[in-house]
């Protein structure tokens, strides 16, 4: 990465300089190069992540007045800064496999999502559940394991987790992720859930709103009408 190459590069500069030409001692210029080096690399990351940020907010605005292809772009063009910092280049296929995968255009995603980056839990999430849709259970698993590796503080990812293995009709499995998760994290959510599977109950994933269903597993409309028989239900006692 250019970042590192031109922090060593200053910093071997600085050394050869200190001891040859001002003739100080040798520990002495090692120790003023690494803090030089420390120094440039810290400025020049902060350069290129400013950078990448900016863009980030730009693709956001275009996304919300609804012009996912603009964000994709702008997001491409990021792509320029891979050389320079470490990451980038993940960071930005997770962003854009995401834009995606929300407007369900699944196998586009799909290519990007793979090339993403594993700390980027949603992302890995959402190739998880790409390579369920496959068939792919093993991948799907290998996938999610790493999420959840890097990400253990994610409540959502590890009920997402159980979610799936449920789905492909691995219960057993789906009840020891979330038996893991607590071990984890406290979260009420996933103690329920957890007890639902036991009892033999389905899950419940309502309660993260939105975020849920931003993976494409149940729709909000079929939530709305849950809701609709609900309140219909007790009205009918109320009338009563």
């Amino acid at each position: 990465m250019l970042n590192l190459l031109i922090s060593l590069l200053v910093s071997s500069i600085v050394a050869v300089a200190l001891s040859t030409l001002a003739g100080l001692d040798y520990w002495i210029a090692i120790l003023a190069s690494l803090a030089v080096f420390t120094a440039v690399y810290v400025l020049l990351i902060r350069y290129v992540m400013k950078k990448i940020t900016a863009l980030m907010e730009t693709a956001q605005r275009d996304i919300q007045a609804g012009r996912t292809e603009k964000a994709i772009k702008t997001l491409q063009s990021g792509y320029k800064y891979s050389n320079w910092q470490f990451y980038i280049k993940g960071q930005i296929n997770s962003q854009i496999g995401m834009i995606l995968y929300l407007k369900r255009d699944f196998t586009e995603a799909f290519e990007y999502l793979q090339k993403g980056f594993v700390r980027h839990w949603m992302a890995m999430g959402m190739l998880a559940i790409c390579y369920m849709k496959r068939n792919k259970a093993g991948k799907m698993i290998e996938t999610f394991d790493k999420a959840v590796t890097v990400s253990k503080k994610e409540p959502l990812l590890w009920n997402l987790y159980a979610y799936c293995l449920e789905k492909v009709g691995e219960k057993e499995k789906a009840v020891s992720v979330l038996e893991k998760g607590l071990k984890k994290i406290s979260d009420e959510r996933l103690q329920a859930n957890l007890e639902a599977l036991k009892e033999g109950r389905k899950m419940k994933m309502k309660a993260y709103g939105d975020l849920w269903y931003h993976f494409h597993l149940e729709s909000q409309g079929a939530m709305i009408k849950q809701q609709t028989k609900a309140i219909q239900g007790r009205r009918k006692i109320v009338r009563r």
